[in-house]
């Protein structure tokens, strides 16, 4: 893979080759996984190479749940064979014995002489190195293919991201500016439901700054608001980072994003910071599930 770019989990390669009479098809599917994990369909000429090809594609795809399923075919044939001419001549004696005496028609038992054991012997359990060439050509095109497909899904993804995070800073943004207004507004608003209580003149005003002051402190979301703003700023970076598989920590930033974000909202004590804070755990939440399916 290619560094300083997004790959998604997601993604298709299909390729086929053929030379030297050997002609093979490779089908790739990907998904989302935590680790990597391979459902390989390979014919029997193949097994003996089945840890090389585990090896190859796990190197290449690094994460993701994989469909992979191999077909390979020699001059047409799923795998070189050849017949086995003197049991197929001893079966048909003993065939043709016994429709002499039941008095049966022979004239089609060649394809059910072909269907019995051991008639049609492969010439070889493994593949040669010329087949191995084109099937590992195909896998390696196969894997190229998916790879630039997940590599545009990828930049979907970071353009969405880039996106999402965007609109949570514009609305903590708009929480600051309100968060500014509420020392005077928590003051006026404090001195008046206790002159209401208590009357103008009937309380200690040193006393009421002090559980004012305080009130205000508890309140305080700057220090909320200054580390949400360092943790996207520290989000775009890492999207762009030449690290090729970084979908982990950004799932872990943003988990850092939300703790910061519902701080604010436990704080907030205000309809219109509220509903701000709700949009944007909408807006991590929408991130996070991008995130699940990014490299």
């Amino acid at each position: 893979m290619a560094s300083n770019k997004i790959y998604s989990m997601t993604g298709f390669g299909r390729a086929e080759k053929t030379e030297g009479g050997w002609h093979a098809l490779v089908e790739l599917k990907s998904l989302n996984g935590k680790q990597f994990e391979l459902n390989l369909k390979i014919p029997p000429l193949l097994k003996s190479n089945e840890f090389v090809i585990r090896t190859l594609l796990s190197g290449r795809l690094q994460r993701g749940s994989v469909e992979c399923s191999v077909t390979l075919k020699l001059n047409g044939a799923t795998k070189p064979a050849i017949l086995n001419t003197e049991l197929i001549k001893s079966y048909y004696q003993t065939i043709q014995q016994l429709s002499d005496e039941l008095k049966l028609d022979t004239s089609q038992v060649l394809g059910a002489l072909l269907k019995l054991p051991e008639v049609v012997l492969p010439v070889s359990e493994s593949i040669d190195e010329a087949g191995w060439a084109v099937v590992e050509e195909t896998l390696n095109e196969a894997a190229d293919l998916l790879v630039e497909h997940r590599a545009n899904e990828g930049q979907m993804l970071a353009n969405d991201l880039t996106e999402r995070i965007g609109i949570i800073e514009k609305h903590a943004e708009k929480i600051k500016e309100m968060a500014a207004l509420r020392p005077d507004y928590i003051k006026e608003n404090l001195r008046k439901k206790i002159e209401d209580a208590l009357g103008k003149d009937n309380y200690d005003t040193n006393r009421l700054e002090q559980e004012i002051i305080y009130y205000i402190e508890k309140l305080d979301i700057n220090e909320e608001l200054t580390r949400l703003a360092n943790h996207c700023n520290y989000f775009y970076e890492l999207l762009n980072d030449e690290e090729e598989s970084k979908g982990k920590r950004l799932g872990f930033l943003l988990q850092e994003i939300g703790r910061e974000i519902n701080t604010t909202g436990a704080k907030a004590y205000d309809a219109g910071m509220q509903k701000l804070v709700v949009a944007m755990k909408d807006e991590l939440e929408k991130a996070k599930e991008q995130v699940l399916n990014m490299m």
